[in-house]
C-alpha cells in the first residue's frame, strides 16, 4: 500500500480528523490583501523600460499615493460577500458555503458578521473563518500592502483591457511572507489603481499544499477600487484539489441613519468571526 491508499484508509477509517484539519488550513486568498499603505516606505528601482515616457519607478509610487489618497477618503462601506469551497481528495469531497456581511469603518478596520453557512465544518471552522480572522486583522495593521518595502517590481510593457490602456509589472516579495505573493498585477494608467492579480503565495500558508494559483480582480464603485472576485486553486501533497471562490458583492457607502461615531466603532470592533463554535 502506498502513501496516497494509506492515507485515504486512513481517512476512511475516520482517523485522519487532526491532519485533515492541518489539511484544511489551504487559507487560499488571505496574502491578497492589496490595500493602501503608508508613503514611508524605502524606495527602491523599478527595472525595465518606460512606458509611453513614464518611468515605471514614477509609475508604482504613483499607484502608492493614489491609494493612500483614496484609503483616507474610504470612510464607510458595507457588502455582503459569498464563499464557496470545495475541496476533493483523499479519497473524501467536501465543500462549504458562507455569506459574510463585511463592514469597514475607518480608523477601526474590517469586521465581519456570518449571515448563514452550509457545508462542512472543517472548511467552514478551519479555513473559511480563518480566512476572515487574518483579513480582519490585516485590515488594521496593514502588513502585506503592494508598495516597494514589500515587494520588488519589474516593468512587463503596457496593455489594454476593454479598451482601458493598462500597466503590467511582475512582483516578487522582498521577504518571505505567507500574506506576500509573486506574480504579475494590472495597473490602471488613469487611476494607478490595480485591477488584476495573478499570482502565487510567497511562502506556502501548509505543509500539505503542493501549489496555489490566484486571480484576483477589483472593479471601480463609487470612485474607489475594492475587490471584485476572487478565484484560487491549491493542489495538495498527497492529491487533490481545493477551490476557493469569492464574490465580493455590492458595495453601499452610506452608514445607517443615525449612527453615531462610537456606535460605528463598536461595530467595527466586533469580532464575531474569532469565537469558536
Amino acid at each position: 500500500m502506498d502513501l496516497v491508499e494509506a492515507a485515504q484508509e486512513h481517512a476512511r477509517s475516520g482517523k485522519l480528523k487532526t491532519s485533515m484539519v492541518g489539511l484544511c488550513s489551504i487559507l487560499l486568498a488571505e496574502f491578497l490583501l492589496v490595500c493602501a499603505s503608508s508613503l514611508n516606505a524605502v524606495s527602491q528601482p523599478v527595472q525595465g523600460a518606460s512606458a509611453n515616457g513614464m518611468d515605471p519607478t514614477e509609475i508604482v509610487w504613483m499607484m502608492v499615493a493614489k491609494n493612500e489618497t483614496r484609503a483616507r477618503e474610504l470612510k464607510y462601506f458595507t457588502a455582503l460577500r459569498h464563499y464557496h469551497l470545495d475541496f476533493n481528495g483523499l479519497g473524501r469531497s467536501m465543500a462549504a458555503d458562507m455569506h459574510v456581511q463585511v463592514t469597514y469603518t475607518a480608523g477601526s478596520g474590517k469586521s465581519f458578521q456570518i449571515v448563514d453557512e452550509s457545508g462542512s465544518r472543517i472548511l467552514l471552522n478551519h479555513v473559511l473563518r480563518k480566512l476572515l480572522e487574518t483579513e480582519q486583522i490585516d485590515s488594521r495593521q496593514q502588513k502585506a500592502a503592494l508598495t516597494p518595502f514589500n515587494y520588488n517590481f519589474v516593468f512587463d510593457g503596457d496593455t489594454t483591457d476593454g479598451g482601458e490602456p493598462l500597466y503590467v509589472f511582475h512582483v516578487e516579495p522582498r521577504e518571505k511572507n505567507k500574506l506576500l505573493y509573486r506574480g504579475r498585477i494590472w495597473i490602471d494608467a488613469r487611476d494607478y489603481a490595480v485591477v488584476r492579480v495573478e499570482a502565487q503565495p510567497a511562502e506556502s500558508p501548509s505543509f500539505w499544499i503542493k501549489s496555489t494559483e490566484i486571480r484576483h480582480t477589483y472593479k471601480k464603485s463609487g470612485g474607489f477600487w475594492l475587490p471584485e472576485t476572487n478565484r484560487s486553486e491549491s493542489k495538495v501533497r498527497l492529491g487533490g484539489l481545493a477551490v476557493l471562490t469569492i464574490d465580493y458583492g455590492t458595495y453601499q457607502f452610506e452608514e445607517p441613519q443615525g449612527a453615531t461615531s462610537a456606535a460605528a466603532t463598536e461595530v467595527a470592533n466586533r469580532r464575531p468571526v474569532l469565537d469558536a463554535r
